[in-house]
């Protein structure tokens, strides 16, 4: 749905950012990139030219049914602040014993993972995983970045998604009240890594923050960063005008509302992540387009003061943002995911040994 520009008398004066209902090839790199990641890297693994991502068998539940060990994704929903409503979807383990659950937020866009759930989780297989989705986005939905309604372009900020997920969460844990207590990990997919620290606290026994590439650093840092590294310092610093100046927050600019903007002009994600107790595993592809190697490099010098057992990193040679590998001379295309999946299936054998303990062997 294509939405109309905003026609304001200080737009012309105050920056040479213009109000766009979709963003500039300038900053494409952080708005419409972004959010294609839902439908590219982040969300779902690449689909050669000409195919289709597999279509899993998603079920509507009858009440109080969960999912079976050993079935698919099931849709499901989850209370939020007031009358909201957030759609998930909940996988049992794949093979018995259950050893571990995951709980995933994933990346920007208002395109669902039901069409690429069971192929994207494969494997994770002694885990459930129940994956959280914005206020607005259905889980089966496939709507590309460009087109996403106007209505939640003007509610997706990291604020409101926070406050909704942050209720999920504690219905969640409610309803989990009187179930076998096993680990959970938080699994954070580019810009939803940039909510972990501040909901972790939501999630009973909580073994550690996955982190998918997601920089670490506060994120308008980080867009700074992918500024400087693609020639759009400029534009950064005349859309930092707009996010001080006095137009409302409904301001549609570059693809993103001004609300959007504020929140993550002054969102912390760097010194809590430091600071948490928590375990952290970060795993970023060395040919990310999205987010530039420096932003990875300057977090990990500022967590390296964390024991090895607190904090863990790993470059994967050759991925893109999504931790997928081209395939080379006609060898099918690498799945870095597959190979985090494989790590936490190794911690989860003995998870006394810490959440990093598989990438120190």
């Amino acid at each position: 749905m294509r939405t109309a520009v905003h026609q304001q008398p200080w737009r012309a004066k105050a920056c040479a950012v213009r109000t766009l209902s979709k963003a500039s090839p300038v900053l494409a790199f952080f708005a419409s990139a972004t959010l294609a990641m839902a439908l590219a890297g982040c969300s779902a693994p690449h689909v050669p030219e000409g195919a289709t991502a597999a279509q899993p068998d998603l079920v509507v539940p009858a009440v109080e049914q969960g999912p079976a060990p050993g079935a698919g994704f099931i849709l499901g929903v989850l209370p939020g602040v007031g009358d909201a409503v957030l759609q998930t979807l909940q996988r049992a383990e794949r093979t018995a014993p259950l050893r571990y659950r995951v709980i995933v937020i994933p990346g920007s866009g208002c395109a669902g993972m039901g069409p690429i759930a069971n192929r994207y989780f494969a494997g994770l297989l002694h885990a459930q995983v129940l994956v959280l989705h914005k206020p607005g986005v259905d889980p089966r939905s496939q709507t590309k970045p460009a087109d996403c309604p106007h209505r939640f372009v003007l509610q997706d900020r990291h604020s409101t998604w926070l406050a909704q997920a942050r209720a999920a969460l504690r219905a969640d844990a409610q309803q989990r009240q009187g179930q076998p207590a096993v680990p959970q990990l938080l699994v954070g997919i580019s810009e939803g890594a940039e909510l972990l620290p501040a909901l972790a606290p939501e999630v009973p026994h909580l073994a550690g923050l996955v982190l998918v590439g997601a920089s670490g650093l506060d994120p308008q840092e980080a867009g700074a960063l992918q500024a400087r590294r693609v020639g759009a310092e400029g534009d950064w610093a005349a859309l930092g005008q707009l996010v001080a100046g006095a137009p409302h927050d409904s301001v549609v600019v570059q693809g993103r509302s001004l609300g959007y903007w504020r929140d993550l002009w002054h969102w912390p994600v760097a010194q809590p992540l430091i600071d948490g107790p928590w375990p952290v595993l970060q795993v970023w592809g060395g040919d990310d387009a999205l987010v530039p190697a420096q932003a990875y490099e300057r977090f990990a010098q500022r967590a390296a003061p964390r024991s090895p057992a607190g904090w863990c990193a790993r470059r994967m040679e050759g991925a893109d943002h999504g931790l997928q590998q081209p395939a080379a001379n006609g060898e099918p295309l690498r799945d870095g995911l597959q190979q985090v999946w494989a790590w936490l299936e190794q911690w989860a054998r003995a998870p006394r040994s810490g959440l990093c303990a598989p990438l120190q062997r």
